[in-house]
């Protein structure tokens, strides 16, 4: 075959293969595992979207898109360990709670709350590029959680926070949501406050998330209610003028799945925000969470859903009224991704952007030193409120297989590293090496079992946590092709809501410790491996 008609051939391929790619429906949710309180922008033919990240660090992870369905991460908000101190004995699920992004004259906005942090309360931050850099916080004197940012038709700045500035409750859990105006130039909140809401109804609870919109002149308030678990919805509010009187629509909730059963599939849907396309279409994303065999073990995920208008009410998927698995994809371009290697050898000069901490790391206990990430094997551990030589990346499926090549050696007794599956200081698997032994531990709602060991003498291993489902089988060997099951099935429910509880979700990484005591060695991983079935 000549070398033309093997570059025709090639081309051929290419063209066939797009437009195979190029499918008319999309699979939900859009940004699988632990995505939650999603908040969206579009500028031009981009869209931008943003995640909570309580204890973790980098936090605010930023994705974008050119149709909505492919998302590719560029950045975070939380990237400098000088913009905010997630501290030390920071509580499992505080710390970066929602986020709202926001674009006006060429500057991107970020603006969320740090709870129990060492600065705590309401901030924002902003860049021109929403990759980064990110600025500093510009902390606001504000009340509440899940601030939001509008910009009206005059060019005013508004914050649209949550809360009840009354501090009196007609029921149980009754919020709401506030309005002031923003002062950029200054960073501060000016004029009055007014409460706009308490609620759609009644014994509405826990009125939070709120998003502020301009639609054709009238104004459309969103906000998350019934908390954030199983009885979580959307609710919309109407006024004429941005000040009020805002009216609960009649429709209310506009969305959620409560009413669908304890069993249905997908549950807890809520936390929504609405985006109109160039082509004038509106979309939703929101957040939900999908049982497995009972288990919700990704947590909160990221859902996209259609939304039209009947007068001033939104219709989230008009005709259906819920958040399908499949469905007509959005009427862009279809903008399908790269699919990144399975495998990190830690080449690179800088870790990837999955990679995280827990909590902000203020000292450089990690290196990539030629072909291996290597970590220092300090006290901290994974079952206390710290930040742990821990590098981790987010469980995004089901059924996966997280593997690393480990290379590390100790004479001390209390010294180990290797692979976790975390979700908590309380709810995790360590899968470890240590002097001259392989051991599996768990943690269950902070009780340690041990369940598996056994000896092991040579520096290098191979460890590998095998999931489908519920069924977790944890594998090892000198290599990745000798390996051999170590104890017996565990139930991933370990990781799940059911069990861990809080707003976060789960991670799959390498870790080192030395318990407690002081110590000079290091653990080397020469690559992992992280695999979707």
């Amino acid at each position: 075959m000549t070398t033309r008609i093997k570059t025709l051939f090639l081309l051929v391929a290419t063209l066939l293969s797009t437009l195979v790619m190029a499918k008319d429906t999309y699979t939900n949710p859009i940004l699988p595992g632990y995505h939650p309180d999603p908040s969206i922008v579009r500028v031009g033919e981009d869209y931008y979207m943003v995640n909570s990240t309580f204890e973790w660090f980098p936090g605010m992870p930023i994705h974008h898109s050119k149709d909505l369905v492919n998302w590719e991460l560029i950045g975070h908000g939380l990237h400098r360990p000088q913009q905010l101190n997630l501290q030390q004995g920071l509580a499992d699920y505080m710390g970066i709670f929602a986020v709202t992004i926001r674009h006006h004259q060429g500057l991107f906005y970020l603006i969320t709350t740090c709870v129990q942090c060492e600065r705590g309360g309401n901030f924002y931050i902003t860049a021109e590029n929403p990759a980064g850099p990110w600025s500093d916080p510009v902390w606001l004197d504000a009340p509440g959680i899940d601030p939001s940012l509008m910009w009206d038709t005059d060019g005013k700045a508004y914050y649209v926070g949550h809360g009840n500035l009354s501090g009196k409750q007609a029921w149980k859990d009754q919020q709401g949501v506030w309005l002031q105006e923003l002062n950029t130039q200054q960073g501060k909140l000016v004029g009055p406050r007014k409460q706009l809401t308490f609620g759609h109804a009644n014994n509405a609870v826990w009125t939070e998330g709120p998003h502020l919109y301009n639609i054709n002149g009238h104004y459309l308030l969103m906000v998350a209610e019934g908390g954030t678990g199983y009885n979580h919805s959307v609710t919309v509010h109407h006024s004429d003028t941005i000040w009020g009187p805002y009216v609960a629509d009649q429709v209310n909730p506009v969305l959620t799945h409560r009413h669908l059963g304890r069993d249905y599939p997908i549950h807890s849907v809520g936390h929504a925000d609405i985006v109109q396309t160039q082509k004038g279409d509106w979309w939703a994303v929101m957040l939900g969470k999908r049982y497995v065999d009972g288990a919700t073990l990704l947590a909160r995920e990221t859902f996209l859903t259609p939304v039209t208008f009947e007068g001033k009410t939104p219709i989230f998927n008009p005709g259906i009224g819920k958040v399908l698995m499949q469905q007509q994809r959005p009427n862009l371009p279809w903008s399908p991704l790269k699919k990144k290697p399975a495998r990190d050898e830690f080449t690179e000069n800088a870790l990837g952007l999955e990679w995280n901490f827990l909590r902000t790391p203020h000292t450089n206990w990690y290196k990539l030193d030629g072909d291996n990430l290597v970590l220092e094997v300090r006290e901290e551990t994974l079952h206390t409120l710290t930040t742990p030589s821990l590098v981790a990346r987010r469980i995004e499926a089901h059924a996966f297989t997280a593997t690393t090549s480990l290379n590390f050696s100790t004479t001390n007794t209390n010294e180990q590293a290797g692979l976790t599956l975390y979700r908590s200081s309380k709810c995790h698997f360590l899968f470890a090496k240590e002097k001259d032994a392989l051991v599996i531990t768990k943690y269950l709602k902070g009780e340690k079992t041990e369940i598996a060991r056994v000896a092991y003498q040579k520096d290098i291993v191979v460890l590998q946590a095998k999931a489908n489902g519920r069924i977790l089988q944890f594998r090892y060997g000198e290599s990745k092709y000798r390996l051999k099951n170590i104890g017996e099935q565990q139930d991933m429910s370990v990781l799940s809501d059911e069990a861990a509880g809080g707003f976060n979700g789960p991670y799959a990484g390498m870790v080192a410790t030395s318990n407690g005591k002081a110590s000079n060695n290091t653990a080397s991983f020469n690559w992992f491996n992280y695999l979707e079935k």
